[in-house]
């Protein structure tokens, strides 16, 4: 293949206008090449579907030592699973998913089942709520701070450093600085986490466990905990407003998955290829390595464009219509290979059991105007304003 020169855009990735809808940049970047140099940012920015897919299978070449959009982050980062490759990162990873395997999640069914419904046939009584706060970001919480064993005030304070945790893996931008003391918040609570903070039992308290038994290094409990409160609930509660909103918006579909909740996998899968959880993720690429006809220089910080990627024409029939029969279990919305999302397990079991619960309790939703949250990473809704929700 010929190598050709590298294709450029003055596009501003992380500016407000693209963050709240960033679908217009990406089927621009799409349509003029595979890879693009984004030059106000300096990023080489991967648009295509298979050039994504393949980018995140090969570590080697796509390294995860630079996850964020700027130094001070992917310095912290250093050692935590999200930002580790092979060899070491198997083991960070093993102990991370200890809790989360389909095993353990099926124990967990129940309970968070139960959440669910119990916050779906409250809301029935309401003359008006909001999807966001009264349901997407209601049940992870819920199920976040009780599986980690989170005690006390801190349960207060994990919606905030959770959404800061995603700011400041952007730019060195207005919102990052913003952030930076918050996720700070974060960050230092999981630094002198101790066992005895945790309540017995939890998932949290087994990571301690893993430590003492010497399967992971002493240092990793903080670091791996802070990972399930800075990754476990925004990408979680994005989804699930996402799919309320989808589902409101396209009543055909609502109507669908009534009729047929065996759809309901289905019907989340296709939310997940509609709506990418990401703006971008980052790589360091550790080697010249060519994409589709282009060098990307070793040294190079790649941008992982998921949402470009979910609607590639190439890959995606008729990619822009949401159609929940179409079963997309190929999306790039929880990433590829060893570092593909290790709580997907967890986010596919909350959003089954909302799904699921309204499918049995609601007949008709109508959702008004939303509001998009601006974020630096993570795509997702800031208010959904609730105008009908009828009990089946």
């Amino acid at each position: 293949m010929t190598v050709e020169a590298p294709v450029t855009s003055d596009i501003d990735l992380w500016s407000d206008e693209n963050l709240a809808n960033p679908y217009p940049t990406f089927a621009t970047l799409r349509e003029q090449a595979a890879v693009v140099h984004l030059e106000k940012s300096d990023v080489w920015a991967l648009t295509r579907y298979d050039a994504i897919r393949d980018a995140l299978a090969n570590w080697e070449a796509f390294s995860s030592n630079a996850v964020a959009f700027n130094d001070a982050m992917n310095g912290a980062l250093q050692g935590t699973t999200l930002a580790t490759d092979p060899p070491a990162h198997p083991a960070l990873r093993a102990a991370l998913t200890e809790n989360l395997s389909p095993r353990a999640l099926r124990g967990l069914k129940d309970s968070i089942d139960e959440k669910a419904d119990r916050i779906v046939t409250d809301l029935l009584e309401r003359d008006g709520f909001d999807a966001v706060d009264d349901i997407a970001r209601a049940l992870p919480l819920q199920v976040v701070a009780d599986l980690i064993g989170v005690q006390g005030e801190v349960r207060d304070k994990m919606l905030a450093w959770g959404e800061a945790a995603f700011n400041v893996l952007g730019p060195m931008n207005e919102r990052t600085g913003q952030n930076f003391p918050i996720a700070g918040e974060l960050f230092q609570w999981a630094t002198v986490l101790k066992a005895e903070d945790l309540a017995a039992g939890s998932m949290g308290r087994a990571i301690f466990d893993a430590a003492e038994r010497g399967d992971i290094p002493t240092d990793s409990p903080g670091h791996i905990v802070h990972q399930y409160v800075a990754a476990g609930m925004d990408t979680t509660i994005a989804a699930i407003g996402n799919a309320i909103h989808q589902l409101a918006t396209h009543p055909d579909q609502w109507e669908l998955l009534r009729e047929d909740p065996s759809l309901i996998p289905s019907a989340f899968n296709e939310v997940l290829r509609y709506e990418a959880l990401m703006i971008a993720q980052g790589r360091l690429v550790k080697e010249d390595t060519e994409v589709d006809g282009t060098t990307i220089p070793a040294g190079s910080h790649v941008a992982v464009l998921f949402g470009s990627g979910n609607h590639d024409p190439r890959h995606y029939e008729d990619p822009d219509a949401f159609l929940i029969k179409r079963n997309p279990v190929d999306h790039l919305s929880f990433g590829y290979g060893v570092h593909a999302c290790a709580g997907q397990g967890l986010a596919r079991l909350e959003a089954f059991a909302v799904l699921s619960s309204l499918v049995k309790r609601v007949r008709r939703i109508s959702v008004g105007e939303p509001v998009r949250k601006i974020n630096n990473s993570s795509l997702g809704l800031d208010k959904l304003p609730v105008l009908e929700f009828v009990a089946a």
